[in-house]
């Protein structure tokens, strides 16, 4: 029978080969018409130089305001990943110094950037507008070249997933606070945008208005680095050849930030890093040579190495092993390990074999003495902070003073500018505790500078002063510290 040549032959079906058999590794693979695989995602390029540490300022920051983190524990949680272990020591400074200028005037740089925003940004936009706020700090406070800023923040943005939808608008935003910014920056008040408004009330009705204006404005400065000496007579020699300033009280106050395991002197543990104001309370023990000297809540250790290195025997306890492990580099570096014990307890709980000749009890308080290094204090405190952690400090006191032998020395500090933290905390204390008496602190135990010595003798420093000539300026912490004596 004949074929029937009418019909036309069957289709040959197109056959994929196995790709596993057919391609050799690390050949392309030839798609077919009917491959409708996705192409290989094309590779990113490299970050531009400073994207890293910018990118970890915003983490630090979504770690304060998203999470409550103080800035030393959202530092420690963003400098353990790995991309930031990476980043040298500059790019993370770089990075502390961004976030630290948000916190600090945060009230102004979002007046500024919000005044370009038709609408307030989502709360799922938090990152998109922590980026914009760490871009605003470059371009109106730390003098970034306002290309280099804008790029950047749009870079940043574009790049992160929760904020590369808003790279267009960063663009725009940024541009108007480049040209338009600086001007309106200037009109603002920086005390009543950037401190919170219940600090100024407190410090008002403590202080008066004149003075709680001029805490808050020393607050809101970055605080300068300030060093303890090992050797005190040397002062005058490391001042000149840190470049730095001699202050009354003995410490050197450098003209300028720097790495500090850079800086001469550091790797021989010639001084250790210690604000002015914290160095005061351990000056208040007076000679303790041979003495069992117990410094409570000692972490990381300024005051420790301070008693150690003026010939005590001292028992640094903390409740925190990660902090004392701190203290016992700080130590080894210094060359005062064999003078320390270190000793990890609740001091609530904690009961010494023996009793201390001197006690030195720096209290957990609410800290606003020290905004200049902690700005995040300013969004994390609340005043309902300040009358727990009172009744925390009275129980400390107790605790701290059953410690302390018969004729020993009890000196209690805080870093708190609150009086329900010092002078109230002493007269509750010494109302209640008639073994105890204040041995008041004069002029001559602090350096000379009567400014620091209350009518009643005890210590009280404020942000505002010691501010010395410029560049050194900067204030000192504010603390408070009393001293007293056991007669019984």
């Amino acid at each position: 029978m004949e074929r029937d040549r009418t019909k036309a032959p069957p289709k040959r079906r197109y056959r994929r080969p196995d790709i596993e058999t057919a391609i050799r590794p690390g050949q392309p693979v030839s798609r077919g018409p009917g491959d409708r695989s996705k192409k290989p995602a094309r590779a990113e390029p490299p970050p531009a130089a400073g994207l890293d540490a910018r990118v970890m300022a915003v983490d630090i920051l979504e770690n304060v305001f998203g999470r409550g983190k103080t800035l030393d524990e959202a530092l420690g949680a963003t400098q353990s990943g790995a991309r930031q272990r990476e980043l040298d020591v500059r790019d993370r400074g770089l990075a502390r110094l961004l976030a630290t200028t948000v916190l600090r005037h945060h009230g102004r740089l979002a007046a500024v950037v919000n005044r370009f925003i038709e609408r307030p940004l989502p709360r799922e936009a938090r990152r998109a507008e922590l980026i914009l706020l760490s871009a605003a700090a470059q371009l109106l406070l730390l003098g970034t070249p306002g290309h280099a800023a804008i790029y950047l923040a749009v870079e940043q943005a574009q790049r992160d997933p929760k904020a590369e939808r808003y790279g267009k608008l960063a663009n725009a935003v940024l541009r108007k606070v480049a040209a338009q910014g600086p001007a309106i920056f200037k009109t603002l008040d920086g005390v009543t945008a950037d401190m919170p408004a219940w600090f100024l009330a407190r410090w008002s009705k403590i202080y008066g208005t004149d003075v709680a204006r001029k805490i808050a404005e020393a607050s809101l400065d970055e605080a300068a680095l300030d060093l303890t000496l090992k050797n005190s007579g040397d002062v005058s020699t490391w001042a000149e050849r840190l470049k730095g300033f001699a202050l009354p009280q003995g410490s050197i106050r450098l003209g300028e930030h720097a790495p500090v395991e850079e800086l001469e002197g550091f790797a021989d543990g010639a001084w250790w890093v210690q604000d002015a104001a914290a160095a005061l309370p351990a000056r208040l023990m007076g000679d303790v040579v041979g003495k069992r000297v117990a410094d409570l809540c000692a972490a990381p250790g300024g005051k420790t190495a301070q008693l150690a290195n003026l010939g005590a025997r001292v028992f640094a306890v903390d409740h925190s092993a990660i902090r004392l492990n701190r203290l016992d580099v700080n130590m080894q570096r210094l060359g005062l390990s064999d003078r320390v014990s270190t000793v990890q307890a609740d001091i609530l709980d904690w009961k010494p074999a023996e009793a201390f000749d001197a006690v030195l009890l720096d209290a957990p308080c609410s800290a606003t003495g020290t905004i200049r290094r902690h700005p995040d204090l300013m969004h994390l405190k609340t005043e309902a902070d300040i009358a727990r952690l009172a009744k925390l400090q009275a129980r400390f006191l107790t605790s701290a003073a059953a410690m302390v032998a018969p004729g020993g020395t009890l000196v209690y500090c805080t870093c708190s500018l609150e009086h329900e933290e010092g002078e109230e905390q002493i007269a509750q204390f010494l109302g209640t505790n008639s073994g105890f008496t204040r041995q008041p602190i004069t002029a001559l135990d602090v350096g000379g500078v009567a400014e620091w010595v209350t009518p009643t003798g005890d210590l009280r420093t404020l942000p505002n002063q010691l501010q010395v000539a410029s560049p050194f300026k900067s204030g000192m912490d504010g603390f408070y510290a009393a001293r007293l004596v056991r007669t019984t």
